[in-house]
């Protein structure tokens, strides 16, 4: 006869274990002290191309965590649906217009801000601290198994927010910006429901022990440090007194 598992080694319900990854939502980077400095209009004009150009090697990078997660994905449904992502960043045609994709989109947001797309492209302003986040958050989803590189993108969750307080503050916290640059913010607002009703999809399948579990909340926690990382990062590289010569 099998003996029963102690309480406290059982699964949770889908609804606890859900609960436990979204309350995880006060780590997300919303709440970093830059964060809510930017988007309450604090920051001066070299701040801001500061985070854009930094925050760009995140977006870079999304693809290829997409396209790793695939790699190692044996399923071909999953694979089906995970490709859209791929098209959403990397684009759908000529870079240009509406199916431009998120890499294109944040680059319009760099040119508002005063930014060249040698600046972007170069990485010449990428601090060491968000170089390192970024490329530890891709060797991640290099490496780990398929379903848990998948938890960690659920930080989309928290997403729509942090986009809509963007829309609705920066243009008269930053008038300086043209508005026609806001246009990533927008359009990840519609695809954030998509891509977190999947993803929670493949945690709760994966899910079925308290073990896993846990360890799915620890994987969401380190992308949450990865991201609060990049933060930290640039917070210190651009202080408001920060030489003119050093400004980007």
């Amino acid at each position: 006869m099998t003996a029963a598992l102690p309480h406290d080694a059982l699964p949770w319900s889908a609804a606890e274990f859900e609960a436990r990854l979204r309350a995880l939502e006060s780590r997300y980077h919303i709440h970093h002290p830059f964060n809510r400095r930017l988007n309450s209009g604090a920051l001066a004009p070299f701040q801001v191309r500061g985070w854009v150009a930094n925050r760009f090697y995140y977006q870079h990078a999304i693809p290829m965590k997409d396209a790793a997660i695939m790699a190692n994905c044996e399923d071909r449904a999953t694979r089906r649906r995970w490709a859209l992502r791929l098209l959403d960043h990397d684009g759908r045609d000529d870079f240009a217009g509406v199916n431009a994709g998120g890499i294109e989109t944040w680059s319009a947001l760099g040119t508002a801000v005063g930014l060249s797309r040698e600046d972007l492209w170069t990485f010449r302003h990428v601090q060491p601290g968000v170089r390192f986040a970024v490329d530890a958050y891709v060797n991640f989803a290099r490496r780990a198994p398929w379903q848990e590189a998948i938890i960690s993108s659920l930080t989309e969750m928290f997403a729509p927010k942090i986009h809509a307080d963007r829309l609705a503050g920066w243009p008269s916290h930053y008038p300086w910006i043209d508005a026609s640059g806001l246009g990533y913010f927008r359009s990840r607002i519609p695809l954030a429901q998509r891509d977190v009703e999947h993803g929670l999809e493949v945690a709760l399948a994966y899910g079925d022990t308290r073990a896993k579990q846990q360890r799915a909340v620890a994987i969401l926690g380190f992308k949450l440090d990865v991201l609060w990382s990049l933060l930290d990062a640039v917070d210190r590289a651009y202080p408001d007194d920060l030489a003119p010569e050093l400004r980007p």
